[in-house]
């Protein structure tokens, strides 16, 4: 990578809490200098490529709690090298995948193989940056939700455990919340009550009505988080809560957070960007689950984000073909892709509106995502040399499947262009 001197760069470190425009210079990928935007002595030897990096933004890199990956099992809708591919396109210098694949993670056997894909990956590729992938191993086996997987084996190599699956059996989470205390591990969580959910498909509300589709109500998430929250009172486990949408969950987990329960929570990019307003084009790439709240929900999770009730903001990247995807709302498989979309969107959507901070947006995905999972946030701050990302805000592509990594397409925004770009990741290791 050698030598690159930004000049002009808007500088964000949302571990030191800095926004700032600068000069950094970077050597192989790592902050050698940061000089303020007054310096006028500036390195200029042969071995530093200047760049010009007005309007552009550098900080520290993306996490992402949660993807999935179609690999093993379902190829065509996603590899292990597209995912990672899409992920470094979209800022992310690490990826958390769930143990939802087929064969699911719930062996070593399977997790190692998928760990060797990766690593065989960056061999292959020693001049491209890729992320660092991390996985999820699976609480019950094949993630059924029934029967607890042999956490021993699997805990040396994940980066937490999750099924990814909402869990309907109280008794055995409970029993798993217990088991798991020794390993000091992360807990992912999605509550959800099925029974609740019935066949329904999108959130309850005078705007959902007019859809003439199945409703989801509200407690089908009120419910689950606060059973589960009864839960962890009584078992003390640290659990981190996926996917919430809905501002009554928000209320829950404030209240909770106010008590001091040990949890965290995540919602995805897509419930702070869309609601139920968006469904009247029955785009099933629109479909997801949890399903798009309304738009007092949308407003609530901002909110959240905003003051740290949510801590991050996952991007939940659900890849899926297009015969999959190609066929009437009700039908279609739950999920869209976002790896390569989130940061654009959310900057573009919230940031360059105003209603969020530059940082704000930067801790939701990069220094609160890296806290959920157990990372020591000054290892991500500026001053200690981290991953970084290169984002250029005002960079006009389209959503075409020329200009995406990611095997899958399904995307709301396919065939559009938006704004923003990621120029490139910076100082990642396998």
């Amino acid at each position: 990578m050698g030598r690159k001197l930004l000049q002009h760069v808007r500088l964000i470190d949302p571990v030191a809490k800095v926004d700032q425009i600068c000069h950094v210079w970077l050597d192989n990928g790592q902050i050698k200098a940061i000089f303020p935007k007054t310096e006028i002595n500036l390195p200029t030897d042969a071995d530093t490529t200047v760049i010009d990096a007005s309007g552009m933004v550098l900080g520290t890199g993306l996490i992402d709690l949660y993807s999935h990956s179609g690999e093993p099992g379902n190829e065509s809708r996603e590899t292990i090298a597209s995912l990672l591919r899409a992920a470094a396109a979209g800022g992310f210098t690490q990826v958390c995948i769930l143990p939802d694949t087929d064969p699911a993670i719930d062996h070593p056997a399977v997790l190692m193989q998928i760990l060797q894909t990766a690593a065989q990956e960056h061999l292959l590729h020693p001049d491209t940056i890729l992320p660092r992938l991390r996985i999820w191993g699976a609480i019950t086996a094949k993630t059924g939700g029934e029967v607890m997987t042999e956490l021993a084996d699997l805990a040396t190599h994940v980066v937490g455990f999750a099924d990814g699956k909402p869990l309907s059996n109280l008794g055995m989470v409970r029993q798993f919340l217990e088991y798991i205390q020794p390993f000091h591990k992360p807990v992912g969580i999605w509550a959800c009550d099925q029974h609740l959910c019935s066949n329904g498909i999108v959130r309850e509300g005078v705007e959902a009505v007019k859809f003439g589709l199945p409703l989801v109500p509200v407690s089908a998430e009120s419910a689950a988080i606060a059973s589960l929250l009864e839960v962890i009172q009584n078992t003390q486990t640290p659990v981190h809560l996926m996917r919430v949408s809905t501002a009554r969950g928000v209320e829950l987990i404030a209240d909770a957070k106010r008590k001091g329960l040990p949890i965290t929570a995540s919602t995805t990019w897509l419930h702070v960007l869309k609601s139920t307003d968006d469904l009247s084009t029955y785009n099933p790439n629109l479909r997801l689950e949890p399903p798009l709240g309304n738009n007092r929900d949308r407003a609530a999770l901002r909110d959240a984000v905003r003051e740290g009730i949510i801590d991050a903001i996952a991007v939940d990247h659900s890849p899926y073909t297009y015969e999959e995807k190609t066929v009437a709302f009700a039908e279609a498989p739950p999920g869209a892709i976002g790896l390569e979309l989130a940061l654009p969107l959310l900057w573009q959507n919230l940031v360059a509106t105003g209603e969020f901070t530059a940082l704000e947006l930067w801790q939701a995905l990069s220094s609160r995502p890296a806290q959920c999972i157990g990372i020591n946030i000054t290892e991500i701050a500026v001053e200690n040399h981290p991953d970084l990302t290169l984002f250029n805000p005002q960079h006009i592509w389209q959503i075409t499947s020329k200009n995406l990594h990611s095997l899958s397409m399904n995307s709301s925004w396919y065939g559009e262009e938006i704004t923003g770009k990621v120029v490139e990741i910076l100082s990642c290791s396998s």
